[in-house]
């Protein structure tokens, strides 16, 4: 089977999933099942070939890495979600908010876009920009710690970095 194909199966398998999901808790409706498989597949041969774009050999590892990676973004969200909002109560309002650059070993479009959306998904940080070529990333931080590229790096993205190399790497 072609990868455009598993891509497309993909696409549709979990549009479907989000579609049935969304409209159909609580109840069932055969009119809106139809209406889901209708929309799946129109989005699937739309952008079905841009989910899969490589193909890579199965680990029995990979899974165990993104349920760790899973566990570890809800764990870096909640500190980070404690951490903004004593920020946002205390009287003084400590804050230090500038960009930082970090740098990154990730090379795949796949890894760097994780890495970049863990560090956006945590409250007080933000992916501003991805330079591929240097490896590096600029993170807007609500409360900069250090300006070291170093120290950055690891505070940041070293949270995240080692697992999402696993899974995409």
């Amino acid at each position: 089977m072609k990868l455009k194909t598993k891509s497309r199966i993909v696409v549709f398998i979990l549009s479907f999933i989000t579609y049935f999901t969304i409209t159909q808790i609580g109840r069932f409706d055969w009119q809106e099942l139809i209406v889901g498989v209708i929309i799946s597949l129109i989005t699937s041969v739309i952008a079905g070939d841009i989910l899969i774009v490589i193909q890579r050999k199965f680990k029995i590892s990979r899974i165990f890495y993104t349920i760790l990676y899973i566990f570890r973004l809800f764990v870096e969200i909640f500190k980070a979600n404690i951490h903004v909002a004593y920020l946002v109560i205390h009287p003084k309002l400590p804050i230090k908010p500038g960009i930082v650059k970090i740098k990154t070993g990730l090379k795949s479009d796949s890894g760097l876009t994780m890495l970049a959306n863990s560090i956006t998904l945590t409250p007080g940080t933000m992916t501003v920009d991805i330079n591929k070529e240097k490896g590096e990333l600029y993170i807007h931080w609500i409360d900069v710690k250090t300006s070291d590229v170093d120290k950055a790096t690891e505070l940041i993205g070293g949270r995240f970095e080692k697992i999402i190399k696993e899974i995409f790497e």
